[in-house]
């Protein structure tokens, strides 16, 4: 199955892209994609724990099954003051 993936941020800058397209295979989750994506950029992995995702536009975990067409957003925290 292939899902659309969005990076924003800090995450933008390590895939060096913000949208990219992946090819999982069926039954894969948003850990899944994440994997995918660490073994790409080695650097991305320490993100891991402040970083949210949204399927589709809907916050989810990263136990969250994935379909085809999905769209995955990979979400920093947000700083402010």
């Amino acid at each position: 199955m292939r899902i659309h993936v969005l990076a924003f941020a800090r995450l933008r800058e390590i895939l060096g892209s913000g949208e990219r397209c992946l090819e999982l295979p069926v039954g894969a989750r948003a850990s899944d994609a994440w994997q995918l994506l660490c073994h790409e950029h080695e650097r991305l992995e320490s993100e891991r724990a402040s970083t949210r995702v949204a399927r589709n536009g809907r916050m989810v975990s990263f136990d969250e099954a994935l379909r085809d067409g999905d769209e995955l957003a990979l979400l920093p925290p947000v700083g402010g003051g």
